[in-house]
């Protein structure tokens, strides 16, 4: 579909150096909801860019002005197609400006909007479209179009679909199938009969109203509909505002799913209540290069992320001249010494200036620009524990990444690290208004004004995690040390025991193994066991590199997996793991002692995976039942048959024969011991 009119500013197109005091006032009665925030960084910040998008290699660019003249066009066509105030309407696709459009033409007219995850298969998007009671539904292209058609008998609610990319649409003749110019079109129509029919409806939206309906990603059970107040999103993205100094002049990429609620948070939330860019990058196969050519002031990636970019520059070192990897290892010993005290502010002497100064010139600033990083003022990550090496390695080049831990239920924000506070084994002190303990039992307990409102059409499950006052009972055991710093351990129902008493934390011996770039994703065993045992993913991109690096070959994943070089090379990272858990007291009975390499990658289709990339561990213990048995037996290799479901909703199978593999369990020194 050709593109809509947009403001043609550079490809850059940074704002000036502009502070609206107005923007930065939290205690504003009246503005709370984003149809006012946005009607309010019109009158202020009207011709600033408010959000881009790289299409067909070209950045185009919106003005707040235009953003809001979009919405209205489209709250004015869903109002002609007789959207009323509480509809719900769903949002499905990648990130892009047509679907935040939606977003706020939903808000404008009261409605909620419920955002999907755009690589659901259509099975799994039918209990939310008909849970939420969808009518209407903004999507990217095709590909949802198909879906939502091929489940539209199950949804007799679901009467409008509204699509922004019309390739291989233009011969669809559904009922309610619409493109967005169309929908478009039609909205400038009706409010030129209407004209002060979209103001009417935003001067009624409240604070209290309900903002948003986030889905959880259903680990244990069905999702809940998770709902979010407008003083929900807009007071937690206001304290995130703060504790982090954003400003005005941010520039953030838009690429996690817009289902996800630190996305809400981040590129809606935030960008509305300051007016900063936010920026959506041209495919999930461009991110890193359109950072690169965008050069963002924020940064949000979740471990995994990280790890891979980490993989990538160590590659490229390993290909580089001789000359010149020397150099970058020296430099790299320089940063980790000096690198991380420079960014927390802590007294360095001349002589490390001058050397760290060095480094900057010829290692590190050519690799921040080399990364799109250049400009960055803060980055973030969470949902995963994140390796200490890659921690330091970010922060000794001077990215200042930092972790976060919060849910959806919390409008994302519970506890984050502040700047000079920062170590790689904690997630940091509460944000500002939350309140935070840890109950009798370890679970991490927290209040806010974030805060959920409770679970859609389902109170039970509400009184189970919130309580009369307010508290959210997370589910995550973890502790608060002498800084006043919180840990998290695990899931506190995945907190178990083996046969000797030894406790079992699965997900912190799981991080542990992640922390490898080799290892994608692992599931660990041992609760009312004699000793843990893991499943491994390998991390076919990085393994696959280190493989032709010395002429191993190969011809798929599976392939690579059963090979003994690798699996030696698994080994040697789990004997990692292992060295660690020997120093702590509590966790190092629960070394590993036996794997095997998964034949396939864990997968969300296959219901191994939710699509936030947690493991359905009661699913794949159930699935993999008998390769669980035989790492619990004297066995030194099992045959698997499993069923697979392929991108295109087919399914097949895999049938292979799996190595299981012994590891050295590291006996604790003598003063380990009597330390203990």
């Amino acid at each position: 579909m050709p593109k809509l009119p947009r403001n043609p500013t550079g490809e850059h197109g940074f704002r000036q150096n502009r502070m609206i005091q107005k923007l930065e006032t939290s205690g504003s009665t009246t503005l709370d909801t984003f149809p006012k925030l946005l009607d309010d960084l019109v009158r202020h910040l009207g011709d600033s860019v408010a959000i881009r998008e790289k299409n067909f290699g070209i950045w185009q660019s919106w003005t707040w002005r235009e953003y809001m003249e979009e919405a209205r066009a489209m709250a004015n066509n869903l109002a002609k197609c007789g959207f009323n105030r509480g509809d719900k309407l769903a949002i499905i696709g990648d990130n892009r400006p047509e679907l935040y459009f939606g977003i706020m033409a939903t808000q404008m007219l009261g409605g909620v909007p419920v955002p999907i995850y755009q690589d659901s298969i259509a099975d799994e998007m039918v209990y939310i479209l008909e849970h939420a009671e969808i009518s209407f539904a903004i999507v990217e292209d095709q590909e949802q179009v198909d879906k939502l058609l091929s489940i539209r008998d199950k949804l007799p609610n679901l009467d409008f679909v509204i699509y922004e990319d019309d390739r291989g649409l233009r011969n669809y003749e559904e009922h309610g199938l619409m493109s967005y110019a169309a929908a478009r079109e039609q909205g400038f129509s009706f409010a030129a009969e209407n004209p002060k029919f979209v103001d009417e409806q935003i001067q009624k939206t409240q604070g209290t109203d309900l903002a948003v309906m986030l889905y959880t990603s259903g680990t244990t059970g069905k999702p809940k509909g998770v709902m979010l107040s407008y003083d929900n999103v807009i007071t937690t993205s206001r304290s995130g505002i703060a504790h982090d100094k954003l400003t005005v002049n941010e520039s953030l990429v838009a690429y996690m799913p817009m289902a996800w609620i630190g996305d809400h948070l981040f590129s809606y939330g935030e960008s509305l209540c300051i007016g900063f860019t936010v920026n959506c990058p041209e495919s999930a196969d461009t991110i890193l290069q359109d950072v690169r050519e965008i050069g963002p002031t924020c940064f949000f990636a979740p471990p995994r992320i990280w790890e891979n970019i980490l993989t990538t520059v160590m590659v490229r070192i390993e290909d580089a001249a001789w000359l010149k990897r020397k150099m970058f290892y020296y430099f790299m010993k320089v940063a980790e010494r000096i690198g991380p005290s420079l960014m927390d502010g802590k007294p360095v002497s001349l002589p490390d200036r001058l050397l760290y100064g060095l480094g900057r010139f010829l290692v590190y600033g050519p690799l921040r620009d080399n990364l799109g990083f250049s400009k960055m003022r803060v980055a973030y990550t969470a949902g995963e524990a994140i390796g200490p090496e890659i921690f330091t390695f970010y922060r000794s080049i001077g990215v200042n990444i930092k972790q976060l831990y919060g849910m959806t239920e919390a409008t994302a924000l519970v506890v984050g690290q502040a700047d000079g506070e920062v170590y790689p084994d904690s997630v940091g002190v509460p944000y500002p208004g939350v309140e935070l303990r840890i109950g009798d039992n370890g679970e991490v307990m927290f209040r806010s004004p974030g805060v959920f409102q409770g679970y859609y059409k389902n109170p039970e499950a509400t009184e189970e995690t919130k309580t009369a006052d307010g508290w959210i009972k997370s589910g995550d055991a973890g502790l608060i040390d002498a800084d006043g710093q919180l840990r998290i351990i695990d899931r506190a129902k995945d907190v178990g025991k083996l046969n000797d008493g030894t406790m079992f934390a699965p997900k912190y011996i799981e991080n542990k193994l992640k922390f490898s770039p080799y290892v994608r994703e692992a599931v660990t065993h041992g609760n009312g066991r004699d000793m843990v045992a893991a499943f491994i993913n390998i991390d076919l991109e990085a393994v696959g590199n280190w493989a032709e690096r010395r002429g191993i070959t190969y011809t798929s994943y599976t392939d690579l997996a059963a090979r003994p070089e690798v699996y030696d090379l698994v080994n040697r990272d789990i004997e990692r793991v292992n060295n660690s858990l020997a120093e702590d007291p509590q966790l190092r009975g629960s070394q590993i002692q036996r794997f095997l390499i998964l034949h396939k990658e864990l997968d969300p289709d296959d219901n191994e995976l939710t699509r936030t990339r947690k493991v359905r561990r009661g699913f794949v213990a159930e699935k993999y039942a008998d390769l669980i048995d035989a790492l619990y037996s004297d066995r030194d290799r099992v045959f698997i048959d499993a069923q697979v479901t392929f991108e295109d909703g087919r399914s097949g199978s895999i049938k292979a024969e799996l190595a299981i593999q012994d590891v050295s369990v590291v006996t604790p020194n003598v003063s380990q011991a009597q330390a203990a």
